[in-house]
């Protein structure tokens, strides 16, 4: 797992809690999150289409273990992966926006370069 962030909770629901961002991010394509959230965010996803760059099954199995939608591995592996074939890493941007309203938490956006 990247990072030792623990960001308020327990293992499980701070997985799944990564699991579900990750997954909707690639869905989306940008989403509006804290900081740290979009740092960890970021390193999943980085290592996400690393893997789907080689479309090989254990690749696909390995992808779908982690995302929660079978549509959005595919879309990971026929859109996503393939404009970044020719990339070595950096496919994401973290962006600050500053505090929140509410209870001032540093707020920022990741979205795919």
């Amino acid at each position: 797992m990247p990072g030792t962030r623990k960001l308020g909770r327990s293992t499980a629901h701070r997985l799944a809690m990564l699991r579900g961002m990750t997954t909707f991010f690639f869905e989306t394509g940008r989403i509006e999150t804290t900081a740290t959230r979009a740092q960890e965010v970021r390193a999943l996803a980085e290592k996400m289409i690393t893997i789907a760059k080689e479309d090989t099954l254990a690749n696909r199995r390995n992808a779908m273990a982690f995302l929660t939608k079978e549509s959005v591995v595919n879309k990971l592996f026929k859109e996503i992966a393939p404009k970044y074939a020719d990339r070595k890493g950096g496919y994401t941007r973290v962006t600050k926006l500053g505090p929140r309203r509410g209870d001032a938490a540093e707020m920022a956006v990741i979205e795919l370069v």
